[in-house]
């Protein structure tokens, strides 16, 4: 993903915890020494409103307008007025007057009480909490991480954590003003899984809700995906893709799945480099490199422009038999797009064809496993956000 402007580590909840991060996240982020999460929510800019005027050209005056209003970043803003030279430019954006500011203390202060109160191992969630905040576009859009340290996944094998959280983030502009979806992180690899909820948007229109009933419906259901998602990992763990009895290479599975070919070659290798056989490898590795390629290669900017692949990565983890479906029509609307080779062409089409259903029916028998578990996981969450 692009770089962003800034970065700020955190671990715990306010200065009253004492929480340092995990060895394998220090590690990650080059022994950054974090703050509190109450600390970095509040170093981050806030926005407020102010009246816009247009310059008429027949009179060269500037006529006050009600329809718009700004929205300025007040400390720089106070900044500006003292030094023409500031270096920040106060103005975020310059919306209707139906636009309804949400700064980031209303969102997240809110999530810091409940953090204080809900538990893990009868430890509060705040003083196991632990991420990153990033900012862009002069810190009117932030996106952050926020984990839990001892809630997840530990997978055989692996000295580090598969760790649940969230991922959350607002802009200042005319997109959404607050979303929040599941997350975790592959503390063995730094490979990130989004999506892992459906995504919650607050949009810039109309009444705010109430902050602290969303946290704990958000949470309630993270801490389900946490207790299912081993399972989902080791059902597909035992789902292997023969590419030597399959019509593509492990990078044009990728492809076939949508992925540009920059991050279908990064995810075929990674794929191909941790998997038993380099040519027979199972739905858990496939998934893996895909969260590799879009974890580390990804060279579009967070949010609606990285959620269609993440999606689509997902699908390989929760849904392996659409994923097989998906390819097998990406690969016969291939073959229909060069279907001028003759009979011969046509025949070898077939066949290959045949070699993908052959791994659909493989699946059969498993659909059903895969779908009562999604259709209870999906009850539950129904029921957390009751």
């Amino acid at each position: 993903m692009k770089d962003p402007e800034s970065r700020t580590t955190f671990a715990g909840v306010d200065g009253r915890t004492d929480t340092e991060l995990p060895e394998w996240y220090a590690e990650q982020h080059g022994g950054a020494e974090p703050i509190s999460f109450s600390a970095a929510v509040r170093e981050l800019p806030q926005a407020v409103d102010t009246a816009v005027a247009y310059r008429d050209p027949y009179t060269d005056e500037w006529v006050q307008t009600d329809r718009f209003n700004a929205l300025v970043e007040p400390n720089r803003a106070r900044e500006q007025a003292q030094d023409e030279d500031a270096e920040m430019d106060p103005l975020f954006h310059i919306p209707t007057d139906s636009y309804a500011i949400i700064n980031p203390v209303d969102v997240y202060g809110p999530l810091e009480e409940v953090l204080r109160e809900q538990t893990i191992d009868g430890t509060p969630l705040g003083e196991v909490m632990f991420g990153e905040i990033r900012r862009y576009r002069g810190g009117g859009e932030v996106h952050m991480d926020i984990m839990f340290d001892g809630l997840g996944v530990r997978l055989p094998g692996r000295s580090d954590p598969i760790t649940m959280g969230v991922t959350s983030g607002y802009d200042f502009f005319g997109e959404h003003a607050v979303y929040v979806e599941g997350f975790a992180q592959d503390g063995y690899c730094s490979n990130t899984m989004r999506s892992l909820t459906d995504k919650e948007i607050i949009k810039h229109v109309g009444d705010v809700r109430n902050f602290r009933t969303w946290w704990e419906e958000i949470l309630a259901q993270v801490e389900l995906i946490a207790d299912d998602l081993f399972e989902f990992i080791r059902d597909v763990q035992d789902i292997d893709l023969d590419f030597s009895e399959l019509p593509f290479t492990v990078t044009e599975f990728y492809r076939l799945l949508g992925f540009p070919d920059y991050l279908a070659e990064r995810a075929a290798s990674d794929a191909e480099a941790n998997a038993a056989s380099p040519v027979e490898i199972d739905m858990w590795t496939l998934h893996s490199g895909a969260t590799y390629a879009l974890t580390h290669f990804f060279q579009g900017k967070e949010g609606a422009s990285l959620d269609g692949y993440v999606r689509t990565a997902n699908d390989i983890l929760f849904n392996p038999e659409g994923t097989i479906e998906r390819v097998e029509r990406a690969y016969e609307e291939q073959l229909e797009a060069d279907s001028d080779g003759g009979s011969q062409a046509s025949l070898a089409g077939e066949r290959a064809l045949a070699s993908i259903e052959r791994v659909s029916d493989d699946l059969q028998e498993k659909v059903d496993q895969f779908e009562e578990r999604e259709d209870a996981l999906r009850e539950r969450f129904q029921d957390a956000m009751a």
